[in-house]
């Protein structure tokens, strides 16, 4: 049968991360574990300010959230409705959110490190990240964690259990799995800089300055669940379903309005307000097939739906536009993204004469995706616009889909019994943008059972997300408004935007596995991965010209405006190495010993040509804030070093993690500020009270580690709420306790 795994000792570089590795790392969001668990992945706890806090999103190998490729028992997994519109790692992004998998469904994860469009699937340019839920047919688990920050805030509530059982007696499994997380707020911002009431108020000298909340976790409640079941029908035919559900509700703070702000309505407000962004989220997908095996092949039939339901609302805020009807609250619209597959895939070993048998996979898949977002209450969008967030306006309004289709072609064969070649094709067709072929060459030479070496030559695309062709988004200000304009737009058409291509890249890989000894393990490698025409946001353009543009196009209350492209074209130099090793012994327990290490250069190779309109205005399509944030918003190196001892009912677990240094940039207009390097420590320790109950205390960043301080003439033109870069790779909240037990059965 096709398995739902990847095989490890091949051609491809593939990390397994176990579900019990996860849990090691105290952390009970998936995306934050395996954040912790792999070097080779960089996920800030915060990606940005604004709708950037709802969803944690991931860097595999430097490379943009969008280009890693999410897959749930091999099989495709459709991508979030949240589109990452303001500045830091994630900025632009619309990628898929693993943390709407319960923690507790989860067997292992593989992490495939290679540009591996043509053998997993488009998109997977950085790579793939295969997540594999549990299979087993009896017992479970039911586990409680409770956390909080050094600071004495974000307290965190975590409930996780999984269940499994058999079906039948011809090997059916059917495994449930649930977990409830809450988590309340954060808070590390500055002191208001500014006048908290009009000019001359005596309250300016002595009110509390403490008003600011935007720099920090958001309060946030999560409930998901899944099942995972196969069914036997008969002789090597079964019928299977994964499924999950998630449910979030986020409010994450936004800029402080004061009283002494023009867009205050003083009536409702008399001392300021916090606008909040809330979110409530509704995620679901179900995939279903059967797997048999008939004519000699082993086939793979299914169909596969996701959707992401995000509506908005803005809270503490208020429209002046609307006079004597201004209100507090504004319903702002949704955002949806839905996403259909169905296909066939098989398999078959083929004798031909050579050292071992020739294996051919092969698949064809249709997909239709969608992308919508509705209409928003009229006070929330009319005139000014609801303050800080303004809701979708009617031609935000948009309701778009397109069909690809997808086939694919691998071979796999051993020339002699220690080399081994894999070669794959696909070809995929997408609607309203191009037919496109990717392909690889890989090859692993086994010199011995310890030793082998391997190389891979790649080649990728990535289509832009609807989202990043048709999102638009208002930011009104005091005296300006930021629009995100859809690159298909009138407006963005008018300021050269053109049509917005798909990412092509080229990437290449050298590699060692190796056994030097019984129980250690070591894997190296070197790559390059070079993309032209990477997709991006362009730098916020602005002037006479461009204010002149948007009032032409309809958008008079706007005086600035970006829009989604093809900017640059980038390469990255990079290399990672993983080692871990398990020493038993008789007295003194157990030891794991591991260490990972990954290290992405990126850098831009060539500025594509600035549209003549922008040009004729002075203005560039990619400033060097625009540069920054791409290049240097992630660490460029991170490392790993742990030891897990276990001994009887005790186990302790430690762990060292270095992250590189990052450069902030707090506005396009701010000087850029290195974050220093830092080194953090993991710490817990575990006792099974009885053999099915088992307690655990630790902490993360023991040591409460803060970020490099941003310097006050920085923060002070934007009200001095920015303490700490509000993207920084380990986050600025200091050290985190917990307390977890957990109970099997």
């Amino acid at each position: 049968m096709l398995s739902p795994a990847t095989q490890v000792h091949s051609t491809t570089q593939v990390t397994v991360v176990s579900g019990e590795q996860l849990l090691a790392t105290g952390q009970a969001n998936v995306m934050q574990a395996l954040a912790q668990a792999s070097a080779a992945i960089t996920s800030p706890p915060q990606g940005g300010v604004g709708n950037n806090s709802y969803v944690q999103t991931m860097q595999l190998r430097g490379q943009s959230a969008d280009d890693t490729l999410i897959l749930v028992n091999g099989h495709r997994r459709h991508i979030g409705a949240n589109f990452n519109a303001n500045a830091g790692p994630n900025w632009g992004t619309e990628p898929a959110d693993i943390s709407l998998i319960p923690i507790s469904a989860i067997d292992h994860i593989e992490v495939i490190t290679e540009g591996a469009s043509a053998l997993y699937g488009q998109d997977a340019i950085a790579g793939a990240v295969n997540i594999v839920l549990k299979r087993d047919t009896h017992g479970g688990s039911i586990n409680f964690k409770n956390s909080g920050y050094y600071a004495g805030d974000g307290q965190g509530l975590d409930g996780y259990a999984n269940w499994g059982t058999s079906l039948g007696k011809l090997g059916g499994y059917l495994d449930l799995a649930a977990q409830v997380t809450h988590q309340q707020p954060t808070d590390r911002t500055g002191a208001f800089v500014g006048q908290l009431y009009p000019v001359g108020d005596s309250r300016n000298e002595t009110a509390s300055r403490d008003v600011q909340r935007m720099l920090g976790i958001p309060k946030s409640t999560l409930e998901t669940i899944s099942e995972n079941l196969s069914v036997p029908l008969g002789h090597d035919v079964n019928l299977y379903s994964t499924s999950t559900f998630g449910h979030r509700r986020v409010n994450v703070a936004e800029t402080y309005r004061s009283a002494g702000n023009s867009l205050t309505d003083t009536n409702l407000w008399p001392n300021g307000t916090i606008p909040y962004i809330q979110m409530d989220q509704y995620d679901f997908e179900t995939d279903n097939g059967i797997k048999a095996h008939k004519f000699g092949f082993s086939w793979d039939a299914y169909v596969n739906f996701g959707r992401d339901d995000q509506s908005y609302s803005t809270v503490g805020s208020n429209n002046l536009s609307l006079g004597e009807n201004d209100k507090t609250r504004f319903y702002d619209g949704k955002a949806i993204t839905s996403e259909l597959s169905t296909g066939l895939r098989g398999s078959r070993n083929f004798d031909i004469g050579l050292a071992k048998p020739l294996s051919l996979r092969f698949g064809g898949e249709y997909r239709r995706d969608t992308f919508q977002m509705t209409q928003g209450e009229e006070a929330s969008w009319i005139g000014l616009g609801a303050m800080d967030h303004a809701g979708n306006a009617p031609m935000a309004v948009t309701n778009r889909g397109r069909d690809i289709y997808e086939g694919n072609v691998d071979l796999n064969f051993f020339l002699t019994k220690k080399w081994e070649w894999t070669i794959g094709g696909r070809a995929t067709s997408y609607s309203h943008l191009a037919t496109v072929e990717t392909g690889s060459i890989g090859t692993r030479y086994n010199f011995n059972r310890n030793w082998a070496i391997r190389a891979n030559i790649n080649t990728g695309y990535r289509p832009p997300t609807l989202g990043q062709t048709y999102y638009f988004y208002n930011a009104p200000f005091a005296n300006y408004a930021i629009d995100q304009l859809p690159n298909s737009s009138a407006a963005a058409q008018a300021l050269g935007a053109g049509k917005i291509k798909g990412e092509y890249s080229r990437s290449y890989s050298i590699g060692v596995d190796a056994t030097p000894v019984k129980d250690w393990h070591v894997t190296g490698n070197l790559y390059y991965i070079a993309i032209n025409d990477r997709l991006a946001s362009t730098t916020t353009l602005g002037g006479s010209g461009v204010a002149a543009i948007l009032a032409a196009s309809g958008l008079g209350n706007a005086t600035y405006a970006s829009y989604y492209t093809n900017p640059v074209n980038t390469e990255t130099f990079g290399g990672d190495i993983n080692t871990d090793y398990t020493l038993h012994t008789p007295h003194v327990g157990t030891f794991r010993f591991a260490f990972t290490f990954n290290y992405s250069d990126n850098e831009i190779r060539s500025h594509n040509k600035t549209p003549a309109i922008l040009a004729n205005m002075g203005l560039n399509t990619f400033n060097n804030y625009a540069e920054q944030v791409l290049l240097r918003s992630a660490p460029k190196n991170r490392e790993n070093l742990s030891v897990n001892w276990t001994l009887g009912k005790w186990h302790v677990f430690v762990e060292e993690q270095r992250y590189g240094s990052i450069v902030f940039m707090a506005s396009p207009t701010a000087p850029p500020l290195q974050q220093n390097a830092a080194f953090l420590t993991n710490m817990e320790v575990g006792y099974k009270i009885l053999p099915q109950w088992s307690l655990s205390v630790g902490a993360n960043n023991l040591g409460n580690k803060y970020p490099t301080r941003v310097p006050k003439s920085v923060s002070a033109p934007l009200f001095g709420a920015y303490k700490y870069a509000f993207y920084s790779p380990y986050g600025f909240n200091g050290g985190m306790y917990y307390v977890r037990t957990a109970f099997t059965f």
